[in-house]
């Protein structure tokens, strides 16, 4: 059995096993009719870390199709961005939600 030092921990793996990558999942952003352009504008730019271009044209496409993905990303990070994006549209007013979506 080795050990491998991963970070200040330890941890044991069987000689011979293999481990998997972690999982991506989309946040994936939902159209309604009463959420501004502008605010998903921001929210793609504040918790996406997306340029004001990239923001616009994924705003866009939510826009038209009713649904767009905002970013990839490993479970508790998807996780959190659903929920910082649940928490200023509420403290907002607005109705904007998202879901995760295994890629």
């Amino acid at each position: 059995m080795g050990i491998r030092i991963i970070g200040n921990s330890k941890t044991q793996s069987k000689k011979g096993e293999k481990l998997q990558e972690p999982r991506d999942y989309a946040v994936v952003l939902l159209n309604d009719d009463y959420t501004t352009r502008e605010f998903v504008v921001e929210i793609l730019k504040l918790i996406f870390h997306k340029s004001h271009e990239e923001a616009t044209r994924i705003m866009m496409y939510v826009h038209r199709r009713g649904r767009g993905a905002a970013g990839v990303y490993t479970w508790d990070i998807a996780l959190t961005k659903v929920n910082q994006v649940h928490d200023l549209a509420r403290q907002y007013e607005y109705p904007l939600r998202c879901v995760l979506e295994e890629v």
